[in-house]
Formats: structure tokens, C-alpha cells, sequence
């Protein structure tokens, strides 16, 4: 497959997948989801990856959804919504369900459905500088598909107020809630990211496959077809509703949401 919004790179053992569109922050589209998808299929199923690192360019790791998707995403009825979502949940079950550790290199802000990226993720690591947000809250959404990921990594109790009220929050508040696992200074990241493959590298291949399938077989409840059809639907539906129709549009259009006029 080729790539157009991202490169995928194997050195030593290591697969990088970068995302490589910094003039729109990293946003995702419908392209760009499947291309993430192949991109960790293909490392995964590679005999010479032992670990894979999530990266991006420029000064933010993910904005969520591009505007052209979204555009597109405003005029969709229910079932468009249901297949459009479950293009999504495909792309972080396949990260989440990677037979090889995967490393977040967070370098900059993650917002909606970039936080999807970085809870699917075994490993996050963050720069100093980096800002979090569930903004879905904010357009009239919610971020239902990214949810069981999330809630993985957060807890419920942190969801409780993040999923809530769309706050942004810093790195030091995204390590005490264990979203992410180390935050460093920027040009320590590298370094950091290092460590944690070393440590992989060293590890058993066979062991670390079977104790990263420990932990998503013991740790919590699978997340299931049965899991990701409900968080389909629960997108799908706000999307196709009238306040999820007018949220996107008022931001589309730069005017404020009819529930704050």
C-alpha cells in the first residue's frame, strides 16, 4: 500500500509510523484512518518488528478529524455514520490488538480522536509542552468510539470530568490520571522513547506477544464486537441528531452552537 499522509520506516527491529501532514495539525480523515490501519497490520504481522512507535511532525501529535472530513461527516444520514464510524473502531482495535508493544512519541498537543491514537497505544510517553482534550462535548459530539481505549488509560473517574466538559489539560495532569506514562522536556523525548524500546528489545519476543495479551485478557473486560458495535452507534446517532448536525455545522461556519446563542 502507499502511503500519502503518513511513512512507515522498520530500523532495528523498530517500526515508525509517522504521521506526516503538520499543515493540518495531523488531523485524520477516512484516508488517513485506513492508512493507519494497513500501516499497523503490516508491522505487526512483519517477523522483523519486535516493537512499533506512533509518531508525528510538526508541533501537534493529532488534532482528531480533519475539516473536509467533517464537512462530508455533516451530511451524513445514520447508516453513513455507522460505516464511517466503524472505519474508526477498526483503526484502534488494530493498535490496541498489535502483537507487538506500540510506543505513543506524543510530541505536541492531542485532541478527540488523536486521543484514541495515544490510549490505543501499550506505551505513551509525552513533551512537557503537550496539551490534551476531549473536545467533542464542545460541537455537540461525543468521542464514543475512542471511549473504551480511553477509559482504559484515564479511568473512569478522570472521564468523568474530561469527557464532560471538553477541558484542555496539560501533560503534567495527563501523567497523574495515567493517560500517558512519562513526560519529559522536549528534546528529551527521543531518549525517553529509547529507553522503553531498549527494554522491549531485550525482552523475550514470544513473552512480551503473550504478556501483552495477558493484560488485555486479564487486566479488563475484552473490548468486544459487541463493545465496539454499541460505541459505533452511540457516534452514529449523535452524529445523525439535530444538536450533532448543528455542533459541526456552527464550527464549520465559526459562529457559535445554537445551545449558546
Amino acid at each position: 500500500m502507499t502511503h500519502r499522509y503518513l511513512t512507515l520506516t522498520v530500523n532495528a527491529g523498530v517500526a515508525t509510523v509517522t504521521l506526516t501532514q503538520p499543515e493540518i495539525r495531523n488531523a485524520f480523515s477516512d484516508e488517513v484512518i485506513l492508512e493507519i490501519t494497513e500501516a499497523f497490520r503490516v508491522a505487526g504481522e512483519r517477523p522483523d518488528v519486535r516493537a512499533i512507535v506512533l509518531a508525528a511532525e510538526g508541533t501537534a501529535f493529532c488534532a482528531g478529524a480533519n475539516l473536509n472530513w467533517m464537512r462530508r461527516m455533516a451530511d451524513y444520514d445514520r447508516a453513513e455514520n455507522l460505516q464511517d464510524a466503524g472505519a474508526l473502531a477498526e483503526m484502534l482495535r488494530t493498535i490496541y490488538h498489535c502483537p507487538k508493544p506500540t510506543i505513543a512519541r506524543v510530541q505536541g498537543d492531542v485532541y478527540a480522536g488523536g486521543m484514541g491514537l495515544v490510549a490505543a497505544c501499550d506505551m505513551a510517553v509525552a513533551a512537557e509542552n503537550a496539551g490534551f482534550c476531549l473536545s467533542e462535548v464542545k460541537i455537540g459530539l461525543v468521542p464514543g468510539t475512542i471511549a473504551p481505549y480511553v477509559l482504559r488509560a484515564m479511568g473512569a473517574r478522570a472521564g468523568h470530568r474530561y469527557f464532560l466538559t471538553g477541558e484542555r489539560f496539560d501533560a503534567a495532569e495527563a501523567l497523574r490520571i495515567g493517560f500517558v506514562h512519562q513526560v519529559v522536556a522536549a528534546e528529551q523525548l527521543d531518549d525517553a522513547v529509547d529507553s522503553l524500546l531498549k527494554a522491549l528489545l531485550v525482552a523475550g519476543p514470544d513473552a512480551v506477544r503473550t504478556c501483552k495479551k495477558l493484560v488485555l485478557d486479564v487486566a479488563e473486560r475484552e473490548i468486544n464486537a459487541q463493545l465496539i458495535a454499541s460505541t459505533v452507534e452511540v457516534i452514529a446517532d449523535i452524529r445523525a441528531s439535530e444538536e450533532g448536525k448543528e455542533g459541526v455545522q456552527a464550527f464549520l461556519s465559526k459562529r457559535k452552537p445554537s445551545w449558546l446563542s
